[in-house]
């Protein structure tokens, strides 16, 4: 796949990051987890609620050589894409659309929870990732996010000190980038695809289930390459919050690092993955610090957010 910037304008190239591409993407690691050693420790903690999911569904929604419909991965907007807002994008695919894409997936014929009527699949469908992104994604989300804009952060950065062609070279083995055209090596594909950006521009989108690149296999599709971010093999390990020696003496250990943490809100259950203990122990920590005072809380959504006090920034503060 060769896309053409307009007149070589960086204008043209913009970073995204997309919830629901890693959702989907993050099926490959079900079919073949050991061509996904980075991401076993997620396996394991999330396979009991995995087995309460449509896996069935899920699992129908990529084939034997990991490839997913590209409507399920349609375009983000933004590194500030919301999940919502995709999940209602995919549910106004037309049918001729979904059809012909879910051919494609199997060539061989489509397994039972996609020989339904397409309205019903789609509708199962989106039910199926909707649970999957609620009980596997969302505690996670948060952290993988923080390393997918890190990476689009770091990109903004070889471009201001080394040019557009340095961005390109270090983003896969897979991609070039020469007289403004940005190639793509598709192993999926024996033709030699081009297309211009004009008018549409090309996004870029960092993903954590993938180690090289790819784009859509069709010049018909919107100009986007999906590459792997940087960082991905840090994703899973516990944090280890270094605290002020006068204020574990204080507080303890675990509260003092939970203190020195909450500079940005987040939940127990995001506390919980980050530090790589159990959500209750975390609670129990949660309510002694903000019943002294050193923390505030609020619902979002489903979620309680803690964050630092004045209290607990004024503890905290003079000990960095």
């Amino acid at each position: 796949m060769r896309y053409e910037l307009a007149g070589m304008d960086l204008a043209d190239v913009r970073f995204a990051v997309s919830p629901l591409n890693e959702l989907v993407l993050s099926l490959r690691t079900w079919r073949d987890p050991g061509r996904y050693p980075l991401h076993l420790p997620w396996l394991r903690r999330t396979q009991e609620a995995r087995s309460r999911l449509d896996g069935e569904m899920l699992l129908a929604l990529t084939n034997e050589v990991l490839w997913t419909p590209d409507f399920l991965t349609p375009r983000p907007r933004s590194p500030l894409t919301r999940i919502d807002d995709e999940l209602a994008a995919v549910a106004a695919t037309g049918d001729d659309v979904v059809a012909r894409e879910l051919a494609a997936l199997h060539s061989g014929g489509r397994p039972a929870p996609l020989r339904d009527p397409l309205p019903r699949v789609r509708r199962r469908a989106l039910d199926a990732l909707t649970a999957y992104w609620d009980s596997c994604f969302a505690p996670y989300w948060p952290r993988m996010r923080a390393v997918l804009q890190a990476d689009v952060v770091h990109r903004g950065a070889v471009i201001s000190a080394r040019g557009a062609g340095a961005m390109f070279a270090d983003l896969a083995d897979r991609v070039s980038f020469a007289d403004g055209v940005v190639s793509v090596q598709l192993g999926s594909s024996t033709k030699d695809l081009r297309r211009a950006t004009t008018g549409e521009g090309l996004t870029l989108v960092p993903t954590l289930f993938t180690g090289g690149a790819s784009a859509p296999i069709s010049a018909d599709e919107p100009p986007m390459i999906m590459y792997g971010a940087r960082g991905t093999g840090t994703l899973w390990q516990a944090e280890q919050q270094v605290a002020d020696d006068a204020l574990v003496a204080v507080l303890g250990r675990a509260r003092a690092g939970l203190l020195t943490a909450l500079e940005r809100p987040a939940s127990s259950t995001e506390l919980a993955r980050r530090l790589d203990v159990t959500t209750s122990a975390v609670n129990q920590h949660l309510r002694v610090l903000r019943d002294v005072g050193l923390l505030t809380s609020a619902r979002a959504g489903r979620s309680v957010l803690y964050l630092r006090s004045e209290v607990g920034d004024a503890l905290v503060g003079p000990t960095r």
